[in-house]
């Protein structure tokens, strides 16, 4: 005689719960704090320590999606040694006081980030072969001040062009200028290098790889270090690399550049390094860019005197950099 079924013959088939596994993922509580000082082809060369060899290492896993530049503080795991052959980790990347970026152009909003964590950008000008390009000084400003970076002017080749000219255009913005020269003396520009991080970024041509061989004697010994730990044999120039100055702070040196897209710029960054100038931008209309809108903040204070007509003129050809290329 047949049974009466009830709900205990359902036969269910095991699968997912409702609630989701979780994955356990290790704390790393044990990493060891590093600085990347170059990046080739998704290898990072680390600084671990002062005096500690430099170790190769790519992203883990969960950093897959991070951005990582010369100038992050990250944190590795792994075979730490130096040795040939040897690979760590990177498990994390410190939050970034700085970071220098540009885009492809002034259309792209992707940003690429070049340089993170540095204190000063350094634009290196010839000022003849090949003449200075202002709009593209002007454009590295922007970047800097919207990175957070502070910009030091310097102009090479002083032994062949007056610099007056150039330091006077740049005056009134109130950024540090220094001239060098073949073998002249480098004091004024070491001072302003010194404990710390300093990028320097440049037209192709104008000097700055002999500068930064000036200024650290055995950059090529130590590029080349770099250059066998990562296992890649490319030419200085054209990766960013930091290196060491002798007696204290760090040179970041950087590939010649042709362009500078500012895609990804924060009109309001810019603009809070006028810090005289901000008040003045307060009673202005929503969206106003301060440079072409009507009834802007800037041209009132000018016109009673809360503003001086020189720092605005100045800013207003920085924000102009944004629209014209370099």
């Amino acid at each position: 005689m047949a049974r009466e079924l009830d709900e205990d013959d359902v036969r269910t088939r095991p699968g997912r719960g409702s609630r989701p596994r979780t994955r356990l993922r290790p704390d790393h509580a044990d990493a060891a704090g590093a600085v990347v000082v170059a990046v080739d082809r998704g290898r990072y060369t680390c600084r671990p320590a002062a005096g500690a060899p430099f170790v190769a290492a790519v992203r883990g896993g969960s950093m897959r999606r991070t951005s990582v530049v010369v100038g992050d503080r990250v944190e590795l795991v792994g075979d730490l040694s130096g040795q040939p052959g040897s690979l760590a980790r990177i498990v994390r990347r410190d939050e970034r006081s700085s970071l220098l970026r540009r885009t492809a152009d002034d259309t792209d909003p992707v940003e690429r980030p070049i340089v993170a964590n540095a204190d000063l950008l350094v634009i290196v000008c010839a000022l003849t072969d090949p003449p200075p390009r202002t709009g593209l000084i002007d454009r590295c400003l922007v970047a800097a001040y919207d990175g957070g970076l502070t910009p030091v002017l310097c102009l090479t080749k002083a032994d062949l062009a007056d610099p007056g000219p150039v330091r006077e255009s740049y005056q009134p913005l109130g950024l540090p200028v220094v001239t060098t020269r073949p073998g002249g003396d480098l004091s004024p520009l070491l001072s302003l290098l010194q404990d710390a991080t300093s990028v320097f970024f440049g037209h192709s041509g104008v000097g700055k790889s002999t500068l930064v061989n000036r200024l650290v004697p055995d950059a090529d010994q130590a590029i080349g270090v770099v250059n066998a730990v990562t296992g890649r044999g490319r030419h200085t120039s054209s990766a960013a690399v930091a290196l060491e100055l002798p007696d204290g702070g760090t040179v970041v040196d950087t590939p010649g550049i042709r362009s500078f897209g500012l895609g990804a710029v924060q009109l309001n960054r810019v603009l809070l390094a006028f810090d005289d100038l901000v008040a003045a931008t307060a009673d202005c209309e929503p969206g106003c860019d301060h440079l072409t809108s009507p009834d802007c903040g800037l041209d009132e204070a000018v016109r009673h005197g809360r503003a001086d007509p020189v720092r605005v003129e100045s800013l207003r050809r920085l924000l102009a950099a944004r629209v014209t290329p370099g």
